[in-house]
């Protein structure tokens, strides 16, 4: 997850609604505030009866709104002129949900969406209740009319014949989506990840350090900004779309296969791709003794793409002297790389120098998090991203 503070200075009102999942609130809370928000809590008469209002309170650092009054605090916060960024809903039950599709303002919960969705200020639900519930005609038709009022639906998790709601890392990343002003919205950015792994034998692979953190940070950064992202790796992360590979060939038939079919508008090769591919040993070499591998040499996912498909590429270099090996690679017409050395491969912290086509460079350290943002932003610079 990434704590930096991307959404200092936002104010969220978090309502929250009478599903078991209210217990998930508190974490919630504290999960927008580490992000820098302030948080603003309202609860249904329902919610108060699965978790004490004094718990959001101490959670959020400020009076939890249990019933609407003569401050009119559905106007303070989401009304013309209202205080409030955005209005999320988490967790939303089912009867919340319908309500607000028709209009009913019941409760302070659905007054705040009434008032909010009226102002046309951005709104997040959080769905949580039995899958049966979630399957009804009924609530899926209240969801849909609500996303063609521009209302933003996360989750949930379908799971144990419940539709659970979404993974607080989720919520937060649609929240940060939504108040970010989709500066990459419209635009498609296809993502390389981790590392790949050669088969020597029925037991044995040939890999590398890499642990794919920088790849996911760039990819989560990209969504946040309002990109369609494409992962092809081997793990799998939220809310993009992902394309597992294993290994380098099928890494480099899933990306040529994604650049010819599906427009791709920046790629960003940050997977640690093997150099050579052992020449696998039918079963398992034997221990005890000396062994020989022969390494063939793999072609590059990244000339191929350059090449063939002349993609605004962003490319990493990895080695003990890394400028000068990553300035030659942008003599490739690739316009921006990420020189590194392998010390900082696997960290959590990384130290980069970003090098642009227009001959500027600068250096980054910190978190994956941080520095994927700095990347990012240079790549917009660089490449004149703008959404579509």
């Amino acid at each position: 997850m990434n704590d930096s503070p991307t959404l200092k200075g936002r104010e969220i009102v978090l309502a929250v609604t009478g599903s078991i999942a209210a217990v998930e609130s508190i974490r919630l809370a504290h999960a927008l505030r580490r992000k820098g928000a302030m948080v603003q809590a309202v609860m249904s008469r329902a919610a108060c009866g699965i978790i004490h209002p004094d718990a959001l309170t101490y959670a959020t650092g400020r009076p939890v709104v249990t019933a609407i009054t003569g401050l009119v605090e559905h106007v303070t916060f989401c009304g013309e002129g209202g205080s409030a960024d955005l209005l999320l809903i988490a967790p939303a039950t089912a009867n919340t949900l319908c309500k607000i599709a028709s209009g009913i303002d019941d409760t302070p919960v659905t007054t705040f969406a009434t008032t909010a969705i009226g102002r046309g200020m951005p709104v997040v639900v959080a769905p949580a209740m039995h899958e049966s519930m979630f399957r009804h005609p009924g609530v899926a038709g209240c969801l849909e009319t609500m996303k063609k009022w521009g209302i933003v639906t996360v989750g949930p998790k379908r799971e144990e014949g419940k539709a659970k709601i979404a993974d607080i890392d989720e919520i937060l990343l649609i929240c940060e989506r939504e108040l970010l002003g989709k500066p990459l919205e419209g635009c498609h950015m296809l993502v390389t990840s981790g590392p790949c792994r050669e088969p020597v034998d029925d037991v044995r692979v040939l890999t590398t350090r890499s642990s794919g953190l920088m790849g996911r940070a760039l990819a989560m950064q990209a969504f946040r900004l309002g990109a369609r992202v494409t992962v092809v790796h081997r793990d799998r992360f939220p809310l993009v779309e992902n394309v597992h590979a294993g290994d380098a060939g099928t890494m480099m038939s899933e990306v040529l296969r994604i650049c010819s079919t599906d427009p791709v508008d920046l790629f960003v090769s940050a997977a640690a791709v093997s150099d050579f591919r052992p020449r696998p040993i039918p079963g398992k070499i034997p221990g005890g003794g000396p062994a020989t591998i022969h390494l063939d040499p793999l072609p590059k996912i990244i000339s191929e793409v350059v090449n063939r498909h002349h993609i605004p590429t962003i490319a990493f270099k990895v080695s003990g002297d890394p400028l000068p090996a990553g300035k030659a690679m942008l003599a490739e017409s690739i316009g921006l790389v990420v020189a590194n050395e392998p010390s900082v491969m696997g960290e959590e912290k990384t130290r980069v120098t970003i090098l642009m086509k227009d001959g500027s460079s600068r250096e980054v350290a910190g978190s994956k998090e941080s520095v994927a943002e700095e990347i990012l932003s240079s790549a917009m610079e660089i490449f004149s991203l703008t959404g579509k």
